[in-house]
């Protein structure tokens, strides 16, 4: 059974740092593409930034040079630092995996999201 459980989340002011977590079990981590997902109230979920087997890695725009994903197979963890942080960034994140022939859309697997809330 596959299991991805994100941790981290919290209350920051704007212009802190918080750092996620996702442990992955019941699957060869190293296989999958790892993903940063968020969902704002009213919002539809968007991609934060993707990580490859091999570490090459993908951001949204809005996060460039303020958010860095990495990953540590050894650990079965993924990792999301954000720094700057906004009060539109804001929402809940979710973890997710997928093989690089699937979507995240369809056969992929999710974690429970963890809350970001980002006050003035």
């Amino acid at each position: 059974q596959v299991q991805l459980v994100e941790s981290g989340g919290g209350l920051v002011q704007t212009g802190g740092s918080l750092r996620l977590s996702c442990v992955a079990s019941g699957l060869t981590f190293s296989n999958y593409i790892m993903a940063w997902f968020r969902q704002a109230p009213g919002k539809e979920r968007e991609l934060v930034a993707f990580i490859t087997s091999d570490g090459s890695t993908n951001y949204a725009d809005s996060v460039k040079g303020r958010f860095t994903i990495s990953r540590d197979n050894a650990k079965n963890t993924v990792y999301l630092q954000m720094n700057s942080l906004k009060t539109e960034d804001t929402a809940i994140y979710y973890c997710a995996a997928k093989l690089p022939w699937n979507r995240f859309d369809d056969r992929a697997y999710w974690g429970q999201g963890t809350q970001v809330t980002v006050s003035s």
